[in-house]
């Protein structure tokens, strides 16, 4: 259960709700993936510690804008995104939901601004990483000591559905450029399983990656340096790991294609000959043919009128549209179609 958020975050560390066994949904995830004519992994499942220290890395890379876009547009709107995201009664408590919270960096500049204005809300991280929110515990207990924190280690909709019933209003914080990570499809599926617990007072506040000029997208997901194609590899150590597989990561390449007519930034793991992939569970293996791949990871872009088309058939609707000074981002303030 959670603690007590009457209490403040310097009487007491956090304690952390924890939803779902992760190792058993990467067990069933990667057995459906991989048993798919096409066969694909989630890059939700790129973010267990080793993920999320190489994003860390990804997000300071001189080719990867989206961070520090996003950043500078939360400073220049900072304001303006605290009061959309309060109640309409300044005094009546609420929660901040983040989703993907990671080192909450950029978030810290919309927490200060709330907590400057004398806002009364609890701060709920939730990411699948429990060593991620361990470290956005402390970091937030020596920065913000009087911000009132309760970490949650889940899936996104399972931890709106658990705080669906805890009084006053939720805002959802989904920053960043997760949205893109999903399929049309999914995208589709998970903004509506995120609107099902949401009330029309509740509101969202999602981060869309723009399009642009196609080579700056480009770059941004093939460095120079080869840290993203580390953090691809990541996956097959994790399954190596988590899963008993004996994927031999030298005979597997990462690979990034950029489509400007469909907006969509596409990942990939190419098997460079063919093989078989055992798992520790008995009678569990996967063949693969040579340059054979796995898709893992999409990051779509967006112009306004998708993002508008795309929130009318989740059931809901555009409040307030924040870019920053080169429309290269948007974080866009949703909320329920009544």
């Amino acid at each position: 259960m959670p603690y007590d958020t009457t209490v403040s975050a310097t009487e007491v560390a956090p304690s952390t709700t924890t939803i779902a066994d992760p190792n058993l949904l990467l067990r069933d995830h990667v057995r459906e993936g991989l048993n798919r004519p096409f066969k694909a992994l989630s890059s939700m499942y790129f973010y267990d510690d080793e993920g999320s220290r190489l994003f860390q890395q990804i997000m300071g890379l001189p080719e990867y804008y989206p961070t520090r876009t996003e950043f500078a547009l939360l400073s220049r709107h900072r304001a303006a995104i605290a009061r959309a995201l309060r109640p309409h009664n300044p005094a009546e408590p609420f929660f901040l939901l983040e989703l993907g919270a990671g080192d909450g960096l950029k978030t810290k500049i919309l927490l200060r601004e709330l907590l400057e204005e004398g806002a009364d809300f609890t701060y709920v991280p939730v990411d699948i990483s429990a060593a991620a929110l361990d470290g956005l515990a402390r970091s937030l207990q020596a920065e913000l000591p009087s911000l009132r924190v309760e970490p949650v280690v889940a899936d996104y909709a399972d931890a709106l559905g658990l705080m669906a019933a805890r009084p006053g209003r939720k805002a959802v914080l989904f920053l960043g450029s997760n949205i893109g990570n999903f399929s049309p499809e999914e995208r589709q599926q998970f903004l509506q399983r995120l609107a099902g617990p949401l009330t029309s007072d509740d509101r969202l506040l999602i981060g869309f990656d723009l399009q642009k000029d196609p080579r700056v997208i480009r770059a941004a997901y093939d460095d120079s340096q080869g840290v993203t194609a580390a953090f691809n590899y990541n996956l097959l150590h994790r399954i190596n790991r988590e899963l008993g597989a004996d994927f031999d990561l030298a005979h597997w390449q990462h690979y990034t294609d950029y489509n400007p007519l469909t907006g969509a930034v596409r990942s990939f793991l190419a098997s460079t000959r063919a093989q078989t992939v055992h798992f520790a569970e008995p009678s569990w293996s996967v063949d693969f043919r040579a340059w054979e791949m796995i898709h893992t990871e999409n990051s779509f872009k967006f112009t306004r009128p998708s993002i508008e088309g795309i929130a009318q058939e989740a059931g809901l609707q555009v409040a307030e549209f924040f870019t920053d000074e080169q429309d290269y981002f948007a974080d866009v303030l949703l909320r329920k179609d009544v």
